[in-house]
């Protein structure tokens, strides 16, 4: 039997460490709690950041908790676009040659040097999660959606496994409004090629070629 797995769509959001929010909002200021989010101990926050690109900017963006060690700006590919830097698909936490932003907050501005992604489509679940679904931590997977008229596979898909997950696939708002997002949209994963798109495009020209497996 195939796990079905809720899929959620993630929103443009920062990640902020304790020395930055307080740059950001002054010195000793707390995060305050808003609404608890899917995922065990995350929580969206009441506070609000402009973020700031060489070509445009968001307003209000929402600062989820708690602290987190670095500073991360997650967005979608759209959002890139219209903030002017390059977008960088990645999993959270990989910062390495990430672009940067400016962050603007009621008492302060900050300038990242990194840490702008586009967060790689991911599955949270835990090791009772990947048993049923036969996977492991880091592996590669396709999940098709279940969604009215729409449906489509999403491929290079990253599973993450910790017993302090809470099962759910996250995409941002491009990725969700590719499938016409519904009050509950859901997906269930297959086993192709392992996940990858460059195998799913060489199997597209073998078929090209006439070549049947």
């Amino acid at each position: 039997m195939s796990l079905t797995i809720p899929i959620e769509t993630s929103a443009r959001h920062i990640h902020i460490t304790q020395e930055d929010f307080e740059i950001l909002y002054g010195k000793g200021a707390k995060i305050t709690f808003a609404k608890e989010l899917s995922q065990p101990g995350q929580f969206a926050c009441r506070e609000r950041l402009t973020v700031v690109g060489p070509r445009g900017r968001f307003e209000k963006v929402v600062i989820l908790g708690p602290f987190r060690k670095e500073t991360q700006v997650e967005i979608s590919v759209t959002d890139a676009r219209k903030l002017g830097i390059k977008s960088v698909i990645r999993q959270s936490g990989d910062l390495e040659d990430t672009p940067g932003c400016t962050l603007i907050g009621p008492k302060g501005s900050l300038e990242l040097k990194r840490g702008v992604i586009v967060a790689k489509r991911h599955i949270h679940m835990t090791p009772v999660d990947a048993l049923r679904a036969r996977v492991k931590d880091n592996d590669i997977v396709f999940v098709i959606t279940t969604s009215y008229e729409r449906s489509l596979i999403f491929s290079d898909v990253v599973v993450r496994v910790s017993p302090s997950f809470s099962l759910a696939m996250h995409v941002d708002t491009d990725e969700a409004n590719a499938f016409a997002n519904e009050e509950n949209p859901t997906g269930v994963i297959l086993k192709l090629f392992n996940g990858h798109t460059y195998s799913l495009q060489t199997w597209a020209d073998e078929l090209q070629a006439g070549i049947h497996r």
